[in-house]
């Protein structure tokens, strides 16, 4: 099969990686444009980009889709098969969605139609879903609302949001494969709109903690909210962020306090329960062990995080 590819961050490599490996022909790869990075800003390519470079894979990376005759043309030149997208990050028009002469297949990070949008991993995780999953699925001019072709499901469990997407990303490349094997057997299933759910664009406000709510919910956000924003809280004025905590359920002090410090860790109160904290970041410092940061830093117990 002729295969365009369209794709920008790392979890979309696997797919594109298994593509190849397949023996598909891919003519094109469509990522997003080189973005500066550190002090220097100096250009980094994306990761689809440097791994299709690897492979000797054509790369463009246009600045904007919309109007842009030179792209459109190339595209259609291609007379590919399938147009297989994974995060690329941009809406496509009705135009690029038609270009490929049997589908433009999605691999898309939820089991749909459940957490439709660009950020379906992390609201699974903070929302306390039981199993996130990858959808395989026809593509069409709405957000995440075309026919389902294929699904896999994995157990969310105690996992981040980078351990449960480098999970899918090989699971949806697999998937994808299959996908294509199978497509001309596969009968489309249209998505239940009364069941969909969203799942926006984060905010640096949605990791702001609020101890008031339960233990539970506040774990689920820092796991969920990794690599970004990042659950975080203040004290005396200092940033702190959260990367691994442990629930304890019976807490009867006030939401916020500080408690049970040890050389180990250290325990928040919450609305209901508390939180036992082993790894966070202080403002200015490196994110480490809590028996590392306490080494170096005096906590207070009976103190309060705003």
């Amino acid at each position: 099969m002729k295969i365009i590819f369209m794709g920008t961050p790392e979890t979309a490599v696997p797919t594109l990686k298994a593509i190849v490996e397949k023996g598909h022909e891919v003519p094109l790869v469509v990522t997003q444009p080189d973005k500066p990075k550190g002090r220097s800003s100096a250009l980094v390519p994306t990761p689809v980009k440097a791994y299709a470079l690897q492979a000797g894979l054509k790369v463009v990376q246009p600045e904007k889709l919309k109007n842009n005759e030179e792209f459109m043309s190339l595209l259609e030149s291609l007379e590919a098969d399938f147009l297989v997208v994974v995060a690329y990050g941009k809406i496509l028009s009705e135009r690029v969605l038609k270009s490929p002469k049997k589908a433009p297949i999605n691999v898309h990070f939820s089991l749909l139609p459940k957490y439709r949008g660009a950020a379906p991993v992390n609201w699974a995780i903070v929302n306390g879903e039981e199993d996130a999953g990858v959808t395989t699925m026809l593509m069409d001019v709405g957000l995440d609302t075309g026919d389902m072709l294929m699904k896999a499901a994995t157990p969310i469990e105690r996992k981040t949001t980078e351990d449960l997407l480098a999970e899918l990303a090989v699971t949806g490349a697999e998937l994808l494969i299959e996908t294509i094997d199978k497509f001309d057997s596969i009968t489309p299933e249209k998505q239940n709109d009364a069941e969909h759910t969203y799942a926006p664009m984060m905010k640096k406000e949605d990791g702001l903690i609020d101890w008031n709510k339960d233990a539970v919910v506040i774990e689920r956000m820092i796991r969920g909210f990794q690599p970004w924003p990042v659950a975080y809280s203040v004290l005396d004025g200092q940033m702190f962020k959260f990367f691994a905590a442990d629930v304890a359920e019976n807490c009867s002090k006030p939401a916020g306090t500080i408690f049970d410090v040890t050389k180990k860790s250290f325990s928040v109160a919450c609305g209901t329960g508390a939180l036992i904290v082993k790894e966070l970041q202080a403002e200015g410092k490196k994110r480490m062990p809590a028996a590392s940061f306490l080494s170096g830093f005096k906590l207070e117990e009976g103190k309060k995080f705003d």
